[in-house]
């Protein structure tokens, strides 16, 4: 690849709208047939500015796909005991299929023991320890959204990861980590990097797909990016700015994510398709 050949973009606008559009299919159906419609509940702590815009976008996304929305909001002062109890009531509810909690929570909370209160069967942003090890042994689950929507955009550009190396950046446990299993489970060698990471610039070079999921503006450089390689920027910074140094990384990939437009739309795909997924298993059909 010459430096003249800019990489082909990854659309993710245009492939998470197919899958809304085929996922409101399923869900009219799923209607007609139980006469119950997929719901999905959405808790927020707080009033984000951020995570207040997200979770409206979300609602506004289900219902363009035949999904109803439960919107739960709870004051900022909430403790780890009350949001755990508002998320186990949710799960034990029959007319509730999927549970979103929208993060973060607030430092105050132990986020990790209010998303253990999600019953699995209902986790359809695969936040808990059983969607993880679901996931991970390829059992039938759901996946974190954001890695899921990851790989569906490889298959949608002919990326087979097998016998390539990927670089995860970043270790989260809803993003980092999970990408990484999944790449693992299509047979990919996968290096994961992180804060401690020694030369980071050494290990990107030599990956043949790079996910970027460490929350950091513009940390990965195009000169530090094997020439032909994928690159997958999962970050958000202010200012709609990835994980990627987009202007240099463009010149050197074959395939790239655009910031917005590339990761973020196939997140609340992947939700919407799992949350109806969920009532249809939980419909018995």
């Amino acid at each position: 690849m010459t430096q003249a050949q800019a990489a082909r973009l990854m659309d993710g606008t245009a492939l998470a709208r197919r899958i809304v559009e085929d996922t409101a299919r399923q869900a009219a159906a799923l209607t007609g047939r139980t006469g119950t419609a997929p719901c999905l509940a959405t808790v927020l702590v707080g009033e984000d500015p951020a995570s207040v815009t997200y979770v409206r976008m979300k609602q506004n996304r289900c219902r363009k796909a035949g999904i109803t929305s439960r919107h739960v909001a709870l004051p900022a002062t909430t403790t780890t005991d009350e949001l755990v109890g508002t998320l186990r009531e949710l799960s034990a509810d029959p007319e509730v299929h999927g549970i979103l909690l929208q993060h973060p929570v607030g430092d105050h909370i132990d986020e990790r023991a209010a998303f253990e209160a999600i019953a699995p069967e209902k986790d359809v942003d695969g936040v808990t320890f059983a969607s993880f090890a679901t996931m991970s042994f390829g059992l039938p689950g759901f996946v974190s959204c954001t890695p899921g929507g990851i790989v569906r955009l490889l298959d949608e550009y002919g990326v087979d990861p097998a016998g390539k190396r990927a670089v995860v950046v970043g270790r989260s446990a809803i993003l980092g980590k999970p990408v990484g299993m999944l790449l693992l489970a299509r047979d990919a060698t996968v290096t994961y990097c992180h804060s401690r990471t020694r030369d980071l610039s050494a290990a990107v070079r030599e990956a043949d797909i790079v996910v970027a999921a460490v929350g950091r503006p513009r940390l990965i450089r195009g000169q530090d990016i094997k020439p032909g390689a994928v690159v997958i920027d999962a970050g958000y910074n202010p200012g709609n700015v990835g994980d990627v140094d987009f202007d240099s990384a463009v010149e050197r990939a074959s395939l790239i994510t655009p910031v917005p437009g590339g990761v973020g739309p196939m997140t609340i795909a992947t939700l919407l398709e799992q949350t109806v997924t969920a009532a249809a298993r939980q419909l018995g059909v």
